[in-house]
């Protein structure tokens, strides 16, 4: 192609922000062209660092192709190059067979849809005359960063271009990622919200309450679960428990164990005999042996004033009874977690409660966060009590008492939660 003395179009605007740095070493460009001359008559271009850009000529895809290394940073592509069809992948029937009936801008636009497919990360710039501006406009319109013409052609001109439309494809790249990584935050908020509970307590005078924490970062869901249910009979029934583990396999497994404990308990099941089909689930349904998980249950009386605790390896409730000082219920007849030992048993402790109560249940993630920032001691279950009974003492209940107790647990241990944190209270009176 011939270099004649240019009459200058305006370069297109500099995308905002700072520029990316580009690649070290120089640039290369690989010229889509059939003109044999190409190589002879292509200006020479220099990059910011006065390195000269290299380029590589090939006459058609299937030359492209293997000129296409990972050095090579931006293509220009002769938009009067004959477009053959049967190149599925861009990569085979370019070199031989005929050109497609009709000619003109589809064909040259097919060619260009196939360099993009060839090339989905490279910066591509069409070439075209002056005269079809048209067919240019709409190269871009279809994947081409920016377009130059033939007349307009000179070695100015052309590196800025390149820059250009490497920098403009970067951009590009990034906004897609970006915008990719949002809808998938997106649908996983969906999706992980959806699966948190509902409570059911339709007909029931007791008050719930509930905070739930996931430890894996910017997640809503981890491997904690918990549930709260009222039976035809008037009982209430309430469940919380942990997944060993922070990642989203544990956390699926206990949606799955949540569910499945809601449905065992409207099919009449309580006690050591829905503790023992739960443990059948978890051992069908983890991805590792070694997984298990804790769980206490709670079943009150329709008449709200005795409730039945079992306990699978997990943090005995917390009890506020009127006029007396919160106190951890005992745990001395719990059984093992689920998923540890094959044929356990976990039996069920009745418990008083009385006309006026709250009963606080909760995971480990309340009660292994620090004391002091790079402190080793535990908060525990003594300090917890200490916790509760200062925001009682203030006059909290509810949502509120559950939002100063966990601001607190975090503020002691200094920063946010690793672990998993849920809790649950149910009030009446």
């Amino acid at each position: 192609m011939s270099v004649p003395v240019p009459r200058q179009r305006e370069a297109p605007a500099a995308p905002a922000g700072p520029p990316v740095p580009l690649p070290d070493g120089g640039l290369t460009l690989l010229v889509i062209e059939d003109d044999p001359v190409c190589s002879v008559t292509f200006p020479e271009m220099l990059d910011t660092d006065g390195n000269r850009v290299r380029v590589r000529t090939a006459r058609n895809l299937t030359e492209a192709a293997r000129l296409l290394t990972d050095d090579v940073h931006c293509i220009l592509l002769d938009l009067a190059l004959p477009h053959h069809g049967g190149a599925g992948n861009g990569t085979g029937g370019a070199a031989s067979g005929a050109p497609e009936a009709g000619g003109g801008s589809a064909d040259a636009l097919g060619t260009l849809r196939q360099v993009l497919r060839l090339a989905p990360s490279h910066a591509v710039l069409a070439l075209t005359s002056e005269g079809d501006a048209e067919r240019a406009a709409e190269a871009v319109r279809v994947g081409a960063q920016d377009y130059l013409f033939r007349d307009e052609l000179n070695g100015r001109v052309l590196s800025r271009a390149i820059r250009y439309a490497i920098e403009r494809k970067r951009a590009d790249l990034a906004q897609r990622q970006l915008t990719e990584s949002r809808l998938r935050a997106q649908e996983n908020a969906r999706l992980e919200r959806g699966l948190l509970p509902t409570p059911l307590l339709g007909g029931s005078d007791l008050r719930f309450a509930a905070r739930y924490r996931p430890g894996r970062s910017r997640a809503l869901l981890g491997g904690d679960f918990y549930d709260t249910v009222r039976t035809p009979d008037g009982t209430v029934h309430a469940m919380i428990g942990d997944v060993c583990g922070h990642g989203p396999d544990e956390a699926a497994l206990g949606v799955e164990l949540r569910i499945a404990w809601r449905a065992l308990t409207f099919a009449g099941l309580c006690g050591d005999q829905l503790l023992s089909t739960l443990q059948q689930v978890l051992e069908h349904e983890r991805a590792d042996d070694e997984i298990f998980a804790t769980l206490c249950t709670v079943d009150i009386s329709p008449d709200g004033r005795r409730a039945g605790v079992c306990l699978a390896g997990h943090p005995s409730p917390l009890v506020v009874r009127a006029g007396l000082p919160p106190r951890v219920l005992p745990y001395e007849a719990s059984g093992p977690a689920l998923g540890l030992l094959p044929h356990a048993r976990w039996p069920r402790r009745q418990v008083e409660l009385g006309g006026a109560w709250s009963l606080m249940m909760y995971t480990d993630g309340l009660i292994e966060g620090r004391v002091g920032a790079g402190s080793r001691q535990r908060l525990g279950q003594e300090g917890m009590v200490e916790i509760v009974a200062r925001q009682l003492a203030a006059g909290l209940a509810g949502e509120e008492l559950l939002d100063a107790t966990v601001t607190e647990v975090r503020a002691l241990n200094g920063g946010e939660l690793t672990d998993d944190l849920a809790v649950l209270l149910l009030d009446r009176g």
